[in-house]
């Protein structure tokens, strides 16, 4: 009978197995598979979203051999306390997009098919993207900037509801109230009286108004303290950022998070510009020559950077001079912003490109 042939890894003269290791993540639980440098697959393991879970998947993975790469799913979400593990521990890891539906329908959808496609992103030298190191100020900044905008959010409805019941209340209050400006509006309601009986349609109202005013105020003061934390941490972070005229603290919060703490993830300008979603997309065919808005992207970063192109339109000569130049050339208002939002992201590259501040020399906040 023949002898069955030797596995390569068998071979005294086999090279060396390098494993790269895909991640599905969930909130509990994450799902790996091992794909050995040929693609052939070695294995499949799950573990708790807990540090000791997070060691027994490198030491899984390790004991195929040298563990060379981690495509991770979900950096910035489920996986970030995986991430931030593995690259303590020097391990490279690349951050991976979920498979497309194309692909989704032709393999069909579960955890270690998913960990699997993210293993091959890695491997065929489609997954290149580093995740955010989440470590420094820039992580701290964009903490903050969660609370800020959910205050900003509530405020909003806060007083949308407010001026609803205006509409809707008794005569009397309704013409008391109407005429008032809403700082007003809110300093009168907090003085209604509390504790009186709810035996009225007037009463209830005065009840309810007195409510959303105190909310509004204490949102309004959350916004204050978060305002102040976060010029403190940017001007400490990024003074030459916000010495740009045009560029204040919100602006270059949001360019901050979404460089992150590891701006040297960012190749180039041109890879900041995509990042932000200001760089063009070529869209040509044959004799036709084009290109296409760009709808991805990081969207705060777009919205900060479009806002600032439209301040620099207000006062800036060279802006002003080039939005007339291409206006002249036939050139639409959008088409001049996207323009300019694309000089802008080149502009404000090198300020972004150099280190943050180390964590440990970031400005302490007040609690």
């Amino acid at each position: 009978m023949r002898k069955p042939a030797a596995r390569e890894q068998d071979r005294p003269d086999a090279p060396e197995v390098r494993v790269t290791l895909g991640v599905d993540t969930h909130a509990d639980v994450h799902v790996g598979v091992a794909l050995d440098h040929l693609g052939r697959r070695l294995g499949t393991h799950t573990i708790p979203t807990t540090p000791a879970g997070y060691a027994e998947l490198a030491a899984w993975a390790a004991s195929f051999g040298p563990l060379d790469r981690v495509g991770l799913e979900g950096t910035g979400s489920y996986g970030a306390g995986l991430g931030r593990w593995l690259r303590e521990r020097g391990f490279t890891v690349l951050e991976v997009e979920r498979p497309n539906r194309q692909t989704r329908r032709r393999r069909g959808k579960s955890d270690p098919i998913d960990a699997e496609a993210a293993a091959r992103a890695v491997l065929a030298g489609t997954a290149t993207g580093r995740p955010k190191a989440g470590d420094g100020p820039v992580e701290m900044v964009r903490t903050l900037q969660v609370a800020r905008r959910s205050a900003v959010r509530a405020r909003t409805q806060a007083a949308n509801q407010l001026h609803a019941l205006v509409v809707t209340a008794p005569e009397r209050l309704r013409e008391q109230l109407r005429p008032l400006s809403l700082r007003r509006r809110v300093a009168t309601a907090v003085a209604f009286r509390s504790g009186t009986p709810l035996v009225t349609p007037t009463a209830a109202t005065k009840a309810a108004l007195r409510c959303l005013a105190r909310r509004y105020q204490q949102l309004s003061a959350e916004m204050e303290a978060l305002d102040a934390q976060l010029s403190h941490l940017v001007s400490h972070t990024a003074p030459a950022l916000l010495a740009v005229k045009g560029v204040g603290t919100d602006t270059a919060a949001v360019l901050l998070a979404a460089a992150g703490d590891n701006p040297d993830r960012l190749r180039s300008e041109a890879a900041f510009a995509h990042l932000c979603g200001v760089a063009p997309i070529p869209a040509s065919s044959g004799k036709t020559t084009r290109h296409r808005l760009n709808r991805g992207g990081n969207r705060d970063a777009n919205r900060a950077l479009h806002l600032l192109a439209v301040r620099r339109l207000a006062w800036d000569p060279r802006t002003r001079a080039y939005a007339a130049r291409r206006t002249a050339q036939g050139k639409t208002k959008p088409e001049i912003l996207r323009c300019l939002k694309r000089y802008l992201a080149r502009e404000l590259y090198p300020l972004l490109a150099g280190p943050p501040i180390a964590a440990a020399h970031a400005p302490t906040l007040a609690a």
